[in-house]
């Protein structure tokens, strides 16, 4: 069965600026999708904000393998129980990758429990992404280093966790440098945050953004299938001890009771 992929964008300024229209007539969100679907292996749809439950129903998610996100503008808008819904789905064991300026999105910084803030500057100016982990498999296929000529810079310290891996690091025009490809793993899913896209360029339409991508999804995937406990907190009752014991002093709880959240 091919991965099943939910390609989810904010939609906004495709829907506001003449320029991002222009480079993404159909949205970022159907140009990935398209991209990832140049792949026999992966099966990718989208989702966007403005849909009801912004595209991520209970039961949309519970059939997702990887779901990518992509959001800047209005990351407030985003209803915090779908957040607490994705979160869950990740925990699960589905797959994440986050994209550029979602960074800011509520539900990477759900997942990673930091700011996640970061410098900036729009500008236009070269991007050279250098990979760092060759042998890892987001990396394949890519060269030592590739560049995009024009993107907007994003600069350390970005205030995330220490990764589990880290793909990438771009350097700048500017001078300024910055862990583009970094991976996390909670609970059961697997994270990839991958740093290039800005709206305003064509980063996107770009091959080795496409296969990057292409590989983060494969790589994202679970093939166990979800671990659907992994938020259960079962009361074990003294009876169903896996050695005999004998209850001893007092408790809060009755047998059976759920603990307090």
């Amino acid at each position: 069965m091919a991965i099943r992929t939910v390609v989810w964008g904010e939609n906004i300024h495709e829907n506001t600026n003449a320029v991002v229209r222009g480079i993404y007539p159909e949205g970022m969100h159907t140009t990935i999708a398209n991209a990832l679907n140049t792949d026999p292996s992966i099966s990718a749809t989208t989702a966007t904000l403005q849909e009801p439950e912004h595209g991520l129903s209970e039961a949309r998610l519970a059939e997702t393998d990887v779901l990518t996100w992509w959001g800047h503008k209005d990351h407030g808008a985003v209803s915090d129980a779908v957040v607490e819904r994705v979160a869950k789905r990740v925990w699960e064991g589905m797959g994440l990758l986050v994209l550029h300026s979602g960074h800011f999105s509520k539900i990477f910084k759900r997942l990673m429990g930091t700011p996640c803030a970061l410098k900036w500057r729009e500008a236009g100016e070269r991007e050279r992404l250098w990979t760092i982990n060759q042998r890892h498999p987001i990396a394949a296929g890519i060269g030592e280093h590739f560049e995009l000529e024009n993107e907007e810079m994003y600069g350390e310290q970005f205030s995330v966790p220490e990764p589990l891996e880290t793909v990438f690091i771009s350097w700048f025009q500017g001078g300024e440098v910055f862990r583009s490809g970094l991976t996390w793993r909670r609970g059961a899913g697997n994270i990839f945050y991958f740093r290039p896209g800005h709206e305003t360029y064509p980063t996107y339409h770009d091959v080795n953004v496409q296969k990057v991508l292409i590989n983060g999804v494969k790589w994202a995937y679970n093939p166990e299938g979800s671990l659907t406990g992994i938020t259960d907190a079962p009361n074990v009752p003294v009876e169903k001890a896996l050695e005999p014991i004998v209850e001893r002093g007092p408790r809060l709880h009755q047998a059976g009771e759920a603990g307090y959240r």
